[in-house]
Parts: C-alpha cells; structure tokens; sequence
C-alpha cells in the first residue's frame, strides 16, 4: 500500500476505487444479460446463476418503519424450494414482471429462507408474477461516496482521525480510569487472560485500538464486554459491522449480558430474542403509533376518493384539495413517526448497524466510541461512515480470513481488497493490535495446521474443546465413526477432473461431489444431526451441483465466503480443481482455506487432487502435514472410490 502526502490524496484515491468498483458491477451484470440473450438460456440456466430468481408471487407483505412496504416472495408452487443464488441480506434488487417484462419497483433484500426472499420497498411492486434479478449497489457507494466528502472537509476529531488513519501520526493511549473496578468485574466473566487484555488495551485508546480475533476465539464475545464496560462508564456506544449477520451476531451477545442496544435496520435473522430490540418493532410497539397508523389509513381513503370517478362533476379543484389533504397527512403521520423514532434512539446506550447504515435514521447523533466487527470484510471507503460519528474507534476482525470482496480487477491489483484494519496493523502491530490467543471451537490437530501456517502457532485450544470428537455427541453409534479428527482424500490418479460450468462462469467436480455426499450419508447413518454436518466448496457450480443431489435439506451446503464466521460439528470440504496445468485458481488466496478449515469443531474430511494442489507451496505443506499426522489416505485405498458421475 502507498503512502499518501495528504488526505486530499487519499481520499481521491478511494473514490477514484468506488468508480471503478461501479463501473465493474455494471459491465458485469449487462454481460450476463447479454450472453443470456446470445445463448437463449433456459429459465433453469438464468438460475443457476445465482444473480436471477423468476416465477416468484408476493405470499405476504406488512408494513415498515417509515412506510415501506415488505414483501415476501415464494415460487408459485407451494413450500418449494428456492435454487442456490447470491441473494444476501442487504442486497439490492430489481423486481420485473414477468408478464410486461417491465421493472416495476426497486428493493433491497431484508430476509430470506429456503423457501422465501423478503424485500423492503419504497412504493408496491405491481404484478402478478415476478423476476428478481440483483442489481448494482450504488447506495452503499453513494454513501461512502457521501463519507468521505465529509471527512475530507471536517474539522475537530474527524482533523484528528485523518491524522491518525492516513497521515501516520501514531495512536495514543492513556491510563486506564478506575481500572481495579473493571478488572474487579472482568474477572466475574469467563472471558481468558488475551481477552482481558484486549479490552483494557481498547478502554485505555485515546483514539484507535485493534483486536485480533482468530476462528474460535471468542472476538465477539471480546467486543460485547468491552461494549458494557464503556457503557457502565457512562458512554454511547455506535457497533457496527460490514454485514447485517454481522450485526445481528453482535446485537445477540450484547442482548445476552443486559446491554441495552437498539438494531437499526433490517436484521438477517428474526430471532425471538432480537426483535424487540430492533427499532422497527420498538416503533411499531408504541402506543403512539396507532395515531400514524390511522393517519395513514385516511390518507389512501382520501387518495382512492380523489382518483375515483363519479358521475357528477367534482367541482374545480377538489381533487387536488383531497391530494394535497392526503399528502399532508402523510407528511404529519411521517414527523410523529419520526418523533418516535428519535425517543427509541436517544434512550439507547448502544445503537447497532451496519457500517452501511442510512444515515437519515441516526440524524446528527455522534457517539463516544466505534466498534467495528468482523473488520477486515470491508474496504476502506466502508470505514468513514462510522469514522465520522465517533470519539474512539475500536476495529475487531482477523486479516488472515477472507478480504473484501472487490469486483473490479483494476482496483484489487492497485490495493481496494486490504481492509484498513489490515494496513494499520501492518503499520503499528502490537502498539494498536491485541491479539485473542485461546480458541473455543476446534480440536487441537484440526487448529494445528492453521495456527502455524497463520498464526505463528499462538492458537491455544481450550480444554473444553481440545479433545472433543464426533464420538462424544449422544445418541450418535460409534462404531460407524472414525475417530481420528482429521482425513485428507487424495483422488490423484482417479482421472476426476474438474469440469467447467456449462454457463461458464463457474467449475465443478461432479466424482468429488459424489464422494462427498456418500460420507454424509455416512455421517448421517451414525447418527449425526444434518443441523451438524456443513459442505463447503470454493465454487459455486460445485455447490450447487452438491445441493440438488443432497438428500437432506438440513444439511448445510455454501460456498467458502458463505460460511465465515460460521461453525459446524462435522465439515466436509471438495476442493473441487484437477487439471495437468497445476491451476488452483482463487484457492491460490490461502485465507480462503483458512476460513474453510477452521469451521470445524470436531470433524474435517478434505477432499482433492494432491497432484495438482501439490504444485501449491500452501497445499504441498497441508498434504505433507496429514500425512505426517497420519490423516492422509488416496481415494484408491477405498473399496467403492469408483463411481459414474
């Protein structure tokens, strides 16, 4: 990463990014129409892709905060499955119909099931049958966009931050204030002498502190406590992440230890425990919402009066009087809604969002301290939003995990893909940086081979998890189970080459992907719970190649970049790549494997062609790790390895 003269410098840098990143989604998403076009693509095939959803119906709709409409989408066959597809909490999306083939209204995907998408719109999406198609995200970037402008020309702390962010000066820390009473009250948790540290290293930030999570150790239990000790000190907290999961995970861990938070915006799980705490059901709850509701209600009686025709003559100008009448209803219903809303916000002591976040919603409010999770999944424009609303800011992620994702190639060569957290623990390390050292989720020979390769060998497995194996688990039949932690599949010599997706955009492996289910069946036959057993693949062709032949809908199956941050008893991975020339392609990026080996807590069955891994420094010293452990077996030592694709 360059260094810059100035900010000026910097922040024409990172916009000149967000253009690029612009323009690459566009080109990207009018290619694919295109080649549909060209091609003349079935429905099925426009699917597969993952980008398109056809034949859909509204099921349900309610209203939102502010007016919004909330629609969910099914197939129209009934409780049918929806095909594997990219559609992500926060996404933006396009609704056409599918009779006029018109766009009828834009939206932004606020849940989703196997079975169903719910979309937040600004006005009802008229039709009968639906396409849902992803579109370009130019409100996030427009924000950011927004952000930086801002925190260019500010004075006062955002003056300071620059300093700090771009211009190098080094962070200060200072005292700890009453420290004997936080370590007095750390020491009732369960939290680990690393996570004691990293909280009273971010208490003691005059204005930037770092901690490092890696899989397993407790990061964001880490961030909730240090969370309520800011809030027992009489502060407001802003905690944010890049993505709504993100959030969510968050918000639950604060809920857990009676911090009292409020979630801003659309949450991706609908948990019990979470709704009463996000600001749609706190407004709606209200009693004073009952006069907004009415107020709305009698100005659509006035709307449809005014666009109704009757035999009689209206005189002049009385439908425009009833229209203003119905806009001025709205317009009042929306001020005491707002109203509302502002109470809701001003008595909480921690507001969660995404680092996305609308910033209308929050008005001038600025807050004593930033926490950003999972950190190192946004790029750097991504950061300013919650730059400029905070006194303090505390970044919490792992940069051996995955980067942001970045579409435009121009833009990952020249630097867009390092996460800021990345760069300033490159710069400052352990002056900024704490490190979590005891992790929580694997056994110790599955967080061996990672911790040494990422973590200089750090990683301390707890002994509640040390030794722990599918075997422990009740009513599992053990005799059915291997009991070793670990098995690496070597298919060299099985002439399983991978094939390339007949849209052309992806890569499959269909003998892997056989393999694999039938060591799900297996795990299955055993006893297992499908809740338990996760499959990951790198390629999304693979993944869905895996899911439509899955027996059970229950068992987990994703892509790597779905599944951080995640965690299963048993995890199957397919790496799917098998060619004479040695290509990895993107598994080159050894963070992505990082993410996919450490997801599981007590079982990891990796799959692959040695013979082309193997020209991989990465993937040569994993191969020789297993078979030094004993984990390694080629596929020809299992009787049934030969199957018809």
């Amino acid at each position: 990463m360059p260094s810059y003269r100035d900010s000026e410098e910097y922040f024409e840098r990172w916009s000149g990014f967000l253009k690029l990143e612009s323009d690459a989604e566009r080109e990207r998403l009018s290619n694919r129409r295109e080649s549909r076009k060209a091609r003349g693509m079935s429905n099925r095939s426009i699917e597969a892709q993952g980008d398109t959803l056809m034949h859909m119906v509204i099921a349900d709709h309610r209203t939102g905060l502010g007016g919004r409409t909330i629609a969910q989408f099914v197939k129209r066959q009934p409780q049918a499955l929806l095909p594997w597809n990219r559609f992500r909490v926060g996404a933006p999306v396009v609704a056409s119909d599918e009779d006029t083939l018109m766009d009828v209204a834009n939206g932004v995907v606020c849940g989703r099931t196997s079975t169903n998408i719910e979309v937040v719109f600004d006005d009802w999406p008229e039709g009968r049958f639906f396409r849902l198609e992803l579109s370009a995200d130019e409100v996030t970037r427009k924000r950011q966009q927004s952000a930086m402008l801002h925190a260019l020309a500010g004075r006062g702390r955002i003056a300071q931050f620059r300093e700090v962010l771009i211009s190098e000066k080094e962070p200060q820390f200072h005292p700890v204030r009453n420290i004997q009473a936080i370590e007095a009250s750390l020491a009732k948790s369960r939290l680990n002498p690393s996570q004691h540290d990293a909280i009273l290293h971010a208490l003691g930030a005059n204005d930037l502190a770092i901690i490092h999570g890696p899989p397993g150790t407790g990061k964001t239990t880490t961030v909730a406590e240090l969370i309520r000790q800011t809030v027992e000190r009489g502060e407001k907290v802003f905690a944010c992440a890049p993505s709504n999961t993100g959030v969510d995970n968050l918000l639950e861990k604060l809920v857990a230890i009676g911090v009292n938070a409020i979630r801003v915006g659309h949450p991706a799980r609908v948990l019990e425990s979470l709704q009463e705490h996000t600001l749609d059901y706190l407004v709606d709850a209200d009693p004073a919402m009952k006069v907004v509701r009415e107020m709305r209600r009698e100005a659509e009686l006035i709307s449809s009066k005014a666009g109704r025709w009757t035999r009689a003559k209206p005189m002049p100008g009385a439908r425009e009087d009833l229209k203003q009448e119905a806009r001025r209803l709205r317009n009042d219903a929306k001020i005491f809604e707002e109203q509302i809303i502002n109470t809701k916000l001003d008595r909480a002591s921690v507001i969660c969002a995404t680092t996305n976040y609308d910033p209308e919603v929050l008005g001038d409010r600025t807050f004593d301290l930033g926490v950003i999770d999972e950190a190192c999944q946004s790029t750097e424009p991504g950061y300013w939003p919650v730059i400029l609303r905070v006194d303090r800011l505390v970044l919490a992620g792992d940069h051996c995990q995955l980067p942001p994702t970045v579409l435009s190639t121009q833009a990952t060569l020249e630097g867009l893909s390092k996460s800021m957290m990345e760069r300033l623990v490159e710069r400052w390390g352990k002056l900024v940086t704490r490190q979590l050292t005891v992790q929580y989720r694997m056994h110790h020979k599955i967080m061996e081979f990672p911790s040494e390769h990422f973590y200089s060998g750090t990683l301390i497995a707890d002994q509640s998890v040390a030794q722990h194996s599918l075997i422990d688990l009740p009513n599992v039949r053990t005799e059915s189970l291997d009991p070793q932690p670990i098995l690496f599949v070597d298919t060299s010599g099985a002439d399983w080459t991978e094939q390339l997706d007949p849209n052309g955009e992806s890569k499959l492996n269909p003998p892997e992907a056989l393999w694999i289910l039938k060591q799900v069946d297996g795990l299955l036959d055993a006893g297992i719970a499908p809740e338990e057993i996760a499959v990951i693949a790198p390629y999304s062709a693979q993944v869905r190649f895996l899911r439509d032949r899955c027996k059970n809908n229950n068992v987990e199956i994703d892509t790597v970049d779905g599944f951080q941050g995640r965690e299963k008893e048993a995890v199957l991975i397919s790496l799917v790549r098998s060619n004479a020339q040695g290509e990895v392609g993107f598994l080159s990026d050894t963070r992505r494997m990082n993410v996919a080996m450490t997801r599981a807590k007590r079982k990891l069955i990796v799959i692959g062609d040695g013979s082309t891994l193997g020209r991989s420094a990465f993937f040569k010293k994993w191969i020789e790790h297993t078979e030094s452990q004993g984990y390694y077996k080629s596929i020809w030592e299992f009787d049934t390895w030969q199957q018809d694709p």
